[in-house]
């Protein structure tokens, strides 16, 4: 990649909080915790610091369940069928639950709330990245098949370069994974996490 395009390179990490992978969490405390994800913040790291090292910017999305009138979650109907285990006080905003990973929240320039699979949908992602000129989304984190592939495809309807990490993305089954990065590849680049450090 040219210079100019490495300034232009955002690191996009999916949902990697505290709720979805410390062991304190609410979907540990729901038995529901890819083992694959576990691994992901620590694989990222030297990631965000390579492109923060190349003047780009480095973006989390928070997955966020919002209190209403009475304190408790909005959750989607959807939602609440497959994760029963979810109650108040998970994912609330500004919670240690919402939170990025300690590992990586050091190194987030700029965070967003988002309440459905996508990091573009009803937040100001677009809005942060065209501010900062960024033309290339590299995406990652959880899941590959739901956060992730949305994100992807959201980000290619933009016009945005789009690369999504294979080993930098999990869900909770190997064939789900591979589908969803074949599904993916159409519309963006797929490559490991070291392929992508190469090309810069």
């Amino acid at each position: 990649m040219s210079q100019e395009t490495q300034r232009r390179i955002a690191l996009v990490i999916v949902d990697l909080q505290n709720d979805f992978l410390s062991p304190e969490g609410a979907y540990a405390r729901g038995k529901t915790v890819s083992p694959q994800a576990i691994l992901l913040p620590e694989r990222l790291v030297p990631l965000a610091k390579a492109v923060k090292k190349h003047h780009g910017l480095v973006v989390a999305s928070l997955f966020t369940l919002w209190p209403d009138a009475d304190g408790q979650p909005m959750i989607s109907a959807h939602l609440l069928e497959r994760r029963p285990f979810l109650r108040k006080g998970d994912f609330a905003p500004g919670s240690w639950g919402q939170a990025n990973v300690e590992v990586l929240a050091p190194l987030i320039d700029v965070a967003v709330c988002k309440v459905a699979y996508s990091a573009f949908f009803n937040t100001q992602l677009d809005w942060i990245l065209r501010k900062s000129g960024i033309n290339t989304v590299v995406v990652c984190g959880i899941v590959t098949n739901g956060g992730v592939a949305s994100t992807v495809r959201d980000a290619h309807m933009r016009d945005y370069q789009t690369v999504v990490l294979s080993d930098g993305c999990a869900t909770f089954s190997e064939t789900a994974h591979q589908s969803a990065l074949t599904d993916m590849s159409s519309v963006a680049h797929v490559m490991t996490c070291n392929e992508f450090l190469a090309t810069l």
